[in-house]
């Protein structure tokens, strides 16, 4: 069967002249027996004729023409679609390996808006992104990162839930940082949103952020099998006398978010692979370092976290196992300068110059060995992130930064009730 426009261009041959075959050129003669008056319309109706004919081509021409632009107008856009998404999965890989880049990448490529609400929903959706990944870049302290912190919490719709509930969601939505002012910026805006949705249900913020503290410290203590003095819910309610500004909070509320966290731990996203109990306030520090081989001695970037004395190495932020860990009992940290790469500082053992540093590390094929360091070298991105990876370190045997954050935090409510 023909297309359309044949099909129409026979229909008019036939009905303009049914003696004629489709197709074939017409007779020129006349008959003898026409009038001057006939002969002049039948050459007119020739004429009329030749010109639908030449329509008919016309629109064939275009049907076909048009045809050939949708077919390609189709396959364009499939095209368009598939490298689009193939962008995107880029994009998302390139976050999950360092936040910055990947959104770097994705606004590059018109896959996302240069806006805090774009990227904030980009995150609230999450589809393919690391949780860890998430909780680093909403934790930076850049103007920008804060927008998108709040824009971020904006998306969560925390009315009319409990404390604990509304803690549940914001918690399953990325992985709180391990770096005590990320906590902070984080837990701030955290409770600035829920006092928002729930008016008077505390007499201000910091008694949402003090309250908030105090619950997953709870969910730590009973939940943590190294743990062994389980706090009562007797305790739990004396340890938050006087912070909702310098008041008590009823007692039914905290004894009904102490039941909460003890019939259901918080739970994290599978992603981690990691116990929510020890991430949320084991890891001093965590981020991106460069590390100086140690037979070979390359520089390669790997993803450090800094928790119960040990410092973990990883290849990626998603990866379930360290590539290396050091442990820093005996060891000590100084500043160094190295010819090739800036802001350094070494871990070493002190009076024991030649000495190996007990570590290990996995191998390609899975096998853990033992580390063959004298010293570990390490780069940070900036001076003051090594600062602050030296001051973590020298800390992390002693101190506890969330314990005292929180203490901070108690301190500076009380001085205002006192004035």
């Amino acid at each position: 069967m023909g297309s359309v426009s044949e099909l129409c261009a026979s229909s008019f041959q036939a009905f303009l002249c049914p003696s004629v075959r489709p197709g074939a050129p017409a007779a020129a003669t006349v008959p003898d027996d026409l009038s001057p008056e006939e002969r002049q319309e039948l050459e007119s109706i020739r004429r009329r004729k030749q010109e639908l004919l030449h329509d008919i081509q016309r629109l064939k021409d275009e049907i076909a023409e048009v045809t050939i632009e949708i077919e390609s107008l189709g396959q364009t856009e499939e095209r368009k679609s598939m490298q689009r998404n193939k962008q995107m999965a880029i994009g998302r890989k390139k976050f999950n390996m360092d936040p910055k880049k990947g959104i770097r990448f994705l606004v590059d490529s018109s896959l996302l808006k240069n806006t805090s609400d774009d990227i904030a929903q980009f995150l609230y959706k999450g589809e393919g992104l690391n949780k860890t990944a998430i909780g680093d870049f909403l934790g930076e302290r850049d103007d920008f990162n804060i927008e998108v912190l709040h824009a971020f919490l904006d998306l969560h719709e925390f009315t009319d839930l409990n404390l604990v509930q509304a803690l549940r969601q914001f918690l399953w939505s990325f992985r709180l940082p391990g770096e005590a002012q990320k906590i902070d910026r984080m837990m701030e805006a955290f409770a600035q949103r829920y006092c928002r949705c729930n008016p008077g249900v505390f007499q201000s913020t910091d008694t949402c952020y003090i309250l908030s503290f105090a619950v997953i410290m709870l969910n730590t203590s009973l939940h943590n099998p190294n743990v062994k003095d389980k706090p009562s819910v007797q305790r739990f309610t004396a340890m938050n006398r006087g912070i909702n500004d310098g008041g008590d909070l009823p007692e039914e509320l905290l004894r009904n978010l102490y039941d909460s966290i003890k019939n259901e731990p918080f739970k994290i996203p599978e992603d981690d692979g990691n116990d929510l109990t020890h991430t949320f306030f084991n890891p001093d520090r965590e981020g991106w370092l460069l590390k100086l081989g140690g037979r070979v001695k390359t520089w390669k970037r790997r993803w450090f976290i800094l928790t119960d004395n040990c410092l973990y190495y990883f290849e990626y932020t998603t990866d379930k196992e360290p590539r290396g860990i050091i442990p820093l009992e005996n060891l000590s940290i100084r500043e160094v300068e190295d010819s090739k790469k800036p802001n350094c500082f070494e871990l070493f053992i002190p009076d024991h110059k030649d000495q190996v540093i007990k570590a290990c590390k996995t191998e390609a094929d899975g096998r853990v060995v033992e580390g063959n360091h004298t010293y570990y070298r390490i780069s940070a991105p900036t001076a003051e992130e090594k600062d602050e990876w030296m001051n973590s370190m020298k800390a992390a045997i002693s101190k506890d930064p969330f314990y005292e954050m929180l203490a901070a935090r108690k301190k500076k409510v009380s001085s205002l009730k006192g004035l």
